[in-house]
Order: structure tokens, then C-alpha cells, then sequence
């Protein structure tokens, strides 16, 4: 009996997502070829977690990803979660340590370490790698899929996976293009919108308050409704507005709401002082006042310097309980985001109901796999959407060798 002749697949993306689907597949014996667009493998992923590479979560399930996307999360944790995704990591040679919120990381503190081993796991297993490679267009003549290369070349394969990632950080390589690529298979495309994301305002506080950062709390409101518990973080105030962990973690609901239709009136409110109650910090103030204090130092020690600046028209004796409010709910009226190249993460694209959940093969071609953030599933900061990537790749990889 003749042997199995194996099966020619082309992914298009070599970023997180595409490279464990390159490896899941051709550990099956798949002839596979990684169409990157770069001139580098993984930049993603290297630049990712400030380029330690936070490569997930102690805790994955749904509730933190969006909401529409629960059921294909789950299902996909339940069979390659952490784990899973943790061993496929140890047979490569990488040892981590986890941090006391969960965070997963390199040993090594590097995702240079990461990339070294995957390298590695792809040269061994024979995975060509095309370079600066940018696919225009993947049409199906019913037997095959033809790839046409921005050289005017092209590739050729039997299954496709569409691993070209989202918008953010164009100039690391997700560019939005794996969208149009899905689309003319008759995809419908949630509009993409930047997520975690700095925020702009045109509130002066920032413009005098600019490079100050301090520890808080902010919660997102939309016409006027909140979006999202406090959520606690460092606070940075900018030039165009505010960034810091805690600004990033609540911009999600704020960006779609003021990028998708019906466009949302959006604000933030900051809790500046989060270590006292109102009352207490009233109480705080009042005291400070009776010992005579002069009204430049009414908030020293609770805020750097600079603040006495935007505070001003409260410091002054009769105004604290004034001041304790402002303080604990400070709103910022917000009119956009800093956009594509600030933003970590996409909340959008292919619509989830057209990938079926257990193959990741699209409901539109057969032959066509759609994994990593092309597919309209976004997680939080804290190693979510990079273990999304490696699940969604691994499954959508071995289900395009099967």
C-alpha cells in the first residue's frame, strides 16, 4: 500500500496564533508553509508584555473574554486550556514562573526565550517559512487554494488557516488585511475597533497634570451609564489624555462605544485617593484643616505635588467635603482613543457564528481554518489573548491536518 500522501496547508500569519498551528499541524505530517508578512516571525509576540511575554493566565474561561464569545472560549479552553497549553511549552524546553496575579511568564523574563524554541520546534519539523510575504488574495478553485503573493507569485495549498491576526500595532504586522482576506469568502466582519487603549480627553487637569502617575481607581460610563466596576491600576496623565494599566483595562467598553454605531457619549471617573473611603478622607482633610494647615498643603502626602495646581479653587477651608468628592470622583469626559498603533488588542472581525467552534474551520469554505484575533474573540490584559492565539492555533492547526 502506498504511503499517505500529506496534506499541503499554507498559513497565512506567523504570529502567535499562526506558528502553534504551523507546528500542531505538521506534527501530523502536514507539508506546511508560513506566509508572514514580516521579516520576522513572532515581532507580536516579542514585543509583547514589554517583551517579557506574558504568555497567559493561571485562570482561563470566558469571563474574561467578550461576552458574544463565551461559548467558542470555553469550548476551546476545555479542550487545549492551560494546561494543555503550559505542556505543548514545557516539550519545547521553556520552564516558567507565575506571578501573584497569575501572570505566566518565561523563566527567563524574555520572549526572545519563547521565540528562540519555537524557532527551533519549526526547523525540526521542516515548516517553510516565506518572509516579507504578503498575501493579497486566497481564492478556491474547488480542489485548491490558490494565494496570490504581493510579488505577483503565488502559493498553493489543499487547506488554508487565516491566522493574520487584528489591527493593533500595524508596524509589528497586523495590518487588518486577514479581515479582507475572510471576507471574500463571504465573511461578515464585526467592525474592528482598538482596545486597550490609552483614552484622549480635552480636559485640562491632563495638560497641567501631564507625566504624573499615581495609583487609583477608574470606571467607564457610556451616556452617562457605567460600563464596568472600579477597576484599580496606576493612573498616567498625558498630554492628549489618560494611559496606565487602570485607563487600558477599562478602554474596551469606551472604544466601542464611541467607534461603533450608535455612537456613546464617554467619560471616565477616577477615584484618586482609592485607600480612603470619601468620609474618611473628608474627615482626613478636616483635620488638617483644624491643625492649620495652609491650604497649598491640604493634600500632601495624599498626592504628588503638582496636584495642589488643578485643586486650586477647593483648598481652601470650607470646600473639603467638596474636595473629598472631587477627589473620589473625578469625571473626564472622553472624545476618542489613541487608535491603531497605541492600542495592545482588536475588539472585532469575523463573525464567531461562521467558525465552527470545535475545528475552526469556516462555515463559509470548507478548507479554510480562521483562529487567533482575525476571529472576533478579545481577552483582558494578563496573558488572555496570547492564550487564545496558542489555543485557537493548536486546534485550528490539527483540525487543518485531520
Amino acid at each position: 500500500m502506498p504511503p499517505m500522501k500529506s496534506r499541503k496547508i499554507v498559513v497565512v500569519g506567523g504570529g502567535g496564533a499562526g506558528i502553534v498551528a504551523a507546528i500542531a499541524a505538521a506534527r501530523l505530517g502536514a507539508e506546511v508553509t508560513v506566509a508572514e508578512r514580516m521579516s520576522l516571525l513572532g515581532k507580536k509576540v516579542l514585543a509583547s508584555g514589554a517583551g517579557r511575554c506574558n504568555l497567559l493566565n493561571e485562570t482561563l474561561n470566558a469571563s474574561f473574554y467578550n461576552e458574544e464569545a463565551a461559548g467558542m472560549v470555553n469550548e476551546t479552553f476545555r479542550r487545549f486550556g492551560k494546561d494543555e497549553i503550559l505542556s505543548f511549552f514545557r516539550e519545547l524546553g521553556l520552564w516558567t514562573h507565575t506571578e501573584e496575579d497569575g501572570r505566566i511568564f518565561p523563566l527567563t523574563d524574555k520572549a526572545l526565550t519563547l521565540m528562540d524554541l519555537l524557532r527551533a520546534e519549526i526547523e525540526k519539523l521542516g515548516i517553510a517559512v516565506q518572509l516579507n510575504c504578503h498575501v493579497r488574495s486566497v481564492k478556491s478553485s474547488g480542489r485548491e487554494f490558490v494565494l496570490e503573493i504581493e510579488n505577483g507569485k503565488a502559493l498553493r495549498a489543499e487547506r488554508v488557516i487565516l491566522a493574520a491576526g487584528g489591527q493593533s500595532y500595524p508596524n509589528l504586522g497586523s495590518d487588518g488585511s486577514g479581515f479582507e482576506l475572510a471576507r471574500a469568502f463571504g465573511h461578515a466582519i464585526v467592525p474592528p475597533v482598538p482596545i486597550t487603549v490609552p483614552l484622549m480627553t480635552q480636559d485640562v487637569w491632563c495638560r497641567v497634570l501631564e507625566g504624573q502617575r499615581i495609583r487609583g481607581r477608574a470606571r467607564p460610563f457610556l451616556d452617562s451609564k457605567a460600563v464596568m466596576p472600579w477597576i484599580e491600576g496606576d493612573i498616567l496623565f498625558t498630554n492628549y489624555g489618560l494611559s496606565g494599566t487602570a485607563i487600558l483595562d477599562i478602554s474596551d467598553p469606551v472604544s466601542v462605544g464611541l467607534n461603533r454605531a450608535p455612537a456613546k457619549k464617554a467619560s471616565v471617573a477616577l477615584d484618586l485617593v482609592p485607600f480612603l473611603s470619601e468620609n474618611d478622607l473628608a474627615r482626613e482633610l478636616e483635620r488638617r484643616v483644624a491643625r492649620g494647615m495652609k491650604d497649598a498643603y491640604l493634600v500632601a502626602g495624599l498626592l504628588p505635588p503638582k496636584f495642589a495646581q488643578v485643586l486650586r479653587e477647593f483648598l481652601v477651608p470650607d470646600k473639603v467635603r467638596r474636595l473629598a468628592a472631587v477627589l473620589k470622583n473625578r469625571v473626564f469626559f472622553v472624545s476618542g482613543t489613541r487608535g491603531w498603533d497605541a492600542a495592545e488588542f482588536t475588539a472585532g472581525g469575523v463573525a464567531i457564528s461562521e467558525v465552527d467552534s470545535r475545528t475552526f474551520e469556516s462555515r463559509k469554505q470548507g478548507g479554510l481554518y480562521l483562529c487567533g484575533e482575525v476571529v472576533d474573540v478579545n481577552g483582558r490584559r494578563g496573558g488572555y489573548q496570547l492564550a487564545w492565539a496558542w489555543a485557537s492555533g493548536y486546534l485550528a492547526g490539527v483540525s487543518a491536518a485531520g
